[in-house]
């Protein structure tokens, strides 16, 4: 879809990148480009296609992982099977927002992916933020660190209340309505408070195109899908 956070995978293994293209596309709001086996095509298809994340293996044909990740000017996850601690400090030095050391289970790269989509919509929530805004959306980063008992952003807490005061299930497009946000930021906020447990989605088919996702506060009589 349009609105859906784009993801380049950057793996030599032929296997493993589609492996990891299954894994993104099966998360709702994430779309996996074309994946690239080299450092230098993955150069240029940053900047020929400019995806929001880049998931860059360190061990490529041409060009170390952690060369490439110097150039990009995109959010990028390594994801690797170097554990030695001086390339997961380069890593981070250079900008990686995140490290994922190989083998994971897909369980491990979703909650990562959900956490990002988070820290995106805490980012994009206004022109201007203040400092809880920033410590906020590092720590959603970390999924540990960002647990119960914090308060929610105001945006994130507007499409709660949404939810609560509606009797039926709500699609994103009239929840963005109602908060005055964008469909694919309310889409990711949706999507992050399924994932949390705070609310239920379930599927509404129409007679023709894809089924509606549509909303509710969990325990609100909503089926689960």
């Amino acid at each position: 879809m349009a609105d859906d956070i784009r993801v380049l995978i950057v793996d030599d293994d032929f296997h493993v990148a589609k492996l990891h293209v299954a894994y993104v596309n099966a998360i709702p709001g994430f779309t996996a480009l074309p994946p690239v086996s080299g450092g230098e095509e993955a150069i240029r298809v940053v900047r020929a296609m400019q995806p929001e994340l880049v998931l860059l293996d360190i061990y490529l044909p041409d060009v170390n992982g952690l060369d490439v990740l110097r150039g990009l000017d995109v959010d990028v996850f390594v994801i690797s099977a170097a554990s030695d601690v001086a390339s997961v400090q380069k890593a981070l030095r250079r900008g990686a927002l995140s490290y994922l050391i190989k083998p994971f289970r897909a369980e491990f790269l979703e909650q990562r992916l959900r956490a990002y989509a988070r820290y995106r919509s805490v980012l994009a929530a206004g022109r201007t933020l203040d400092q809880e805004a920033v410590e906020r959306a590092l720590r959603i980063l970390h999924p540990g660190e960002s647990g119960a008992g914090k308060p929610r952003a105001a945006t994130e807490a507007a499409v709660l209340e949404i939810l609560r005061r509606t009797s039926v299930p709500t699609a994103a497009s009239e929840v963005a309505s109602e908060v005055g946000i964008s469909r694919a930021t309310a889409q990711r906020y949706l999507s992050s408070l399924v994932y949390e447990g705070a609310a239920t989605v379930q599927l509404r088919y129409g007679s023709t195109g894809r089924p509606e996702h549509r909303y509710s506060v969990r325990g609100a009589g909503a089926a689960d899908s």
